[in-house]
């Protein structure tokens, strides 16, 4: 079988130039991400019918408190036991793979996502799909690229393709498939390295209308924009951003505390139990929670469409506000343990939904204070710009917010909106938080590969590719005649002096040899403890490249030990290959 791929498949691509190559992949990368988008919508929808029908459907009865714990179980078992490698949160892992892996990513994620983030969101995870998507549309880049042996530069470039054709397939959303691999995934792209990412997000946005029908993935009644209304808009980017900050923080806090939980099912017990419960409470939270947003798009009749306990809360008018405070409150809670009990989900899905949460509460707030004045805010509008105000703010991606909320509702008569919302959202979340949700964690390891050539670069070196153990090794107890054989053998500068058991004591610089070298009568009386000294820095194991260059710059050293964390010596890491080593990387991410 792999014969017959490699004549014809392989063979002929490999004929092509390589600019052909990745043009033609760029296609196929699209193709086969739309129908993963498609694949995943339909196993969605597919299984969500399946729940409801077994179960009876409709209401908030049992089932609301059972199966979505159900979905993350089957979730969790299948990622433990047959897939056995940690697939969640996707575009973090996409990061990764980029800043750390050489943009490899496993082949098992080119369906492993799909497989889980459908049966988790299925049953009622509250989470998104679309990071899933990601994961599974990058994974088919870097396969493909894999596949024929390319450079990291083009492995890249497949890998960005396989993400943007992921967003606008399941959204419909060409542009926004382009500038969320940008944006979100940091990509440092030139013009020509465009031409294969808008190939790839047209190609699927294609394979989506044709399986999924012409319709926006958001049905929305708006109302016609009025320059009156700037104001308000004004304060809705600002509150986007102060949601944005809630969001990303109680969502990365609640993760961390609910993981630090040894025992992984009383975790994900503990998390389906609150999870069943917050649904049983919020309907809303069951799955994406797209669907709830239909009325609120539309203007309809909330109190009859929300079919919950908490429902005589809408019979008042400003226990409505409040309700939908809990809402967009509570709404982060669901996700975070949906994900940290097992469940396969993103957090984009679950921004749109709190952005709109966040519009429609302001504007209500808003029409409740100025009932009387004459004055009035579109409550369909200020719910569809609060899901691109979220999206800018948690995602830090305004351009990604803006034109995705415009393809997917067909609301470009609301661009002014758009772009006012969305960019205060993003400046009111960057004055307290540098790094998306998808970013700060990695960040803060210093593995995150930027739009910055000097640190992208920096990210994408490996200290243990640096070090050279080519200098021979003494014992601090030894004396000068019993070293000579090792000095005159070789044409080290320094020799690193160890114990037994190779821990690091220091170094031995030729030039402290050179003052006794010649005096005989020393030879035996002289120990290299006596002439050895310490070095200025150390480097540590798999220590940042930046940090690394900083400890050059610092000390001025030309040469600094790598040790491991117990102080095993490991070799020397020199500023003339670390210099080297700089160029080389300089070249291979340097567009054309």
């Amino acid at each position: 079988m792999s014969g017959q791929v490699d004549k014809w498949l392989k063979a002929p691509l490999k004929a092509l130039s390589e600019r052909n190559q990745i043009l033609i992949l760029s296609l196929l990368v699209g193709v086969c991400s739309g129908l993963a988008a498609v694949i995943l919508l339909k196993l969605i929808d597919w299984i969500r019918s399946l729940t409801a029908h077994l179960s009876g459907g409709g209401g908030y009865d049992w089932q609301n408190l059972v199966t979505p714990g159900i979905g993350m179980l089957i979730s969790l078992l299948l990622v433990k036991y047959v897939i056995r490698d940690p697939i969640g949160h996707g575009v973090t892992r996409v990061l990764v793979a980029i800043s750390k892996n050489e943009s490899r990513i496993k082949p098992h994620n080119m369906w492993s996502s799909v497989l889980t983030s459908s049966i988790t969101i299925g049953m009622g995870g509250s989470v998104g799909a679309e990071a899933p998507i990601v994961y599974t549309g990058a994974a088919i880049g870097s396969n493909f690229a894999r596949f024929l042996g390319m450079s990291y530069k083009n492995m890249t470039v497949l890998l960005g393709c396989g993400a943007a054709g992921a967003v606008a397939g399941i959204f419909k959303a060409p542009l926004a498939g382009v500038l969320f691999t940008l944006e979100v995934l940091m990509f440092n792209m030139s013009m020509s390295s465009m031409v294969p990412l808008l190939i790839s997000s047209v190609s699927a946005t294609v394979i989506s209308y044709v399986f999924m029908g012409h319709s926006f993935p958001f049905q929305c009644t708006l109302v016609p924009f009025s320059m009156a209304n700037i104001p308000f808009y004004i304060l809705l980017g600002v509150f986007g951003g102060l949601c944005s900050v809630y969001f990303l923080r109680t969502t990365l806090w609640l993760e961390d505390k609910v993981a630090k939980m040894d025992k992984v099912y009383m975790r994900w017990f503990l998390c389906a139990l609150g999870l069943g419960l917050l649904i049983f409470l919020f309907p809303q939270f069951y799955g994406e929670g797209y669907g709830s947003l239909g009325v609120l798009l539309n203007g309809g009749d909330i109190a009859a469409d929300t079919n919950t306990v908490l429902g005589f809360m809408l019979k008042s008018p400003w226990g409505v506000p409040f309700f939908f405070l809990l809402v967009m409150l509570l709404k982060v809670f669901a996700m975070a343990l949906t994900n940290a009990g097992g469940g396969v989900g993103g957090t984009f899905g679950p921004t749109l939904f709190v952005g709109a949460i966040a519009g429609f509460l302001l504007a209500r707030t808003l029409n409740l204070v100025l009932a009387g004045s004459g004055l009035s805010v579109p409550e369909q509008n200020f719910v569809l710009v609060g899901m691109a105000a979220l999206m800018a703010g948690v995602m830090q991606a305004p351009l990604t917010a803006i034109f995705l909320i415009a393809e997917i509702s067909g609301g470009y008569d609301l661009f002014l909106p758009l772009i006012i919302a969305s960019t205060l959202s993003f400046g009111t979340t960057r004055l307290f938080e540098k790094y998306s949700i998808y970013s700060k964690r990695i960040a803060k390891k210093g593995e995150l590969l930027t739009h910055d050539n000097d640190q992208a670069v920096l990210t994408l070196m490996k200290t243990s590719d640096l070090i050279r153990d080519k200098y021979p090794r003494v014992k601090a107890d030894a004396t000068l005649r019993e070293i000579l054989p090792v000095i005159a053998g070789g044409s080290a500068a320094v020799f690193p002096v160890v114990d037994d058991q190779d821990h690091f004591q220091g170094l031995l610089d030729m030039d402290n040899i050179r003052k006794v070298i010649f005096r005989s009568e020393l030879y035996d009386t002289t120990h290299v403890y006596n002439l050895m000294e310490q070095p200025r820095a150390f480097i540590h194991e798999d220590e940042p490249m930046d940090s690394v260059m900083r400890k050059f710059e610092v000390t001025e050293a030309w040469r600094l030990p790598v040790i491991t964390a117990d102080r095993r010596y490991l070799g020397f890491i020199s500023k003339s290959r670390m210099l080297s080593a700089y160029r080389e990387e300089l070249k291979l991410i340097s567009q054309d």
